[in-house]
């Protein structure tokens, strides 16, 4: 991503220091078991990529090719 001067923002847990020098951006989530770590690092994903998209100017309510994977009855 550095090479395509691309922005790079990293998901970490609490107390990683670490990331700060791999990432340009960090957000962290709460430390927690390995097992719940995809739960809870979703929902700054998803709160991320809404954000994006409002910036973008994309329509976030009706997503671009909705009607070919959802049939209305």
């Amino acid at each position: 991503m550095r090479a395509r001067k691309g922005r790079v923002i990293a998901i970490a847990t609490e107390g990683d220091d670490h990331i700060k020098q791999h990432a340009d951006h960090v957000i962290y989530i709460p430390h927690c078991e390995e097992a719940m770590l995809p739960l809870i690092a979703s929902v700054p994903l998803q709160l991320l990529s809404y954000h994006v998209a409002v910036m973008r100017g994309c329509n976030v309510d009706q997503p671009r090719n909705l009607a070919k994977s959802v049939t209305v009855e």
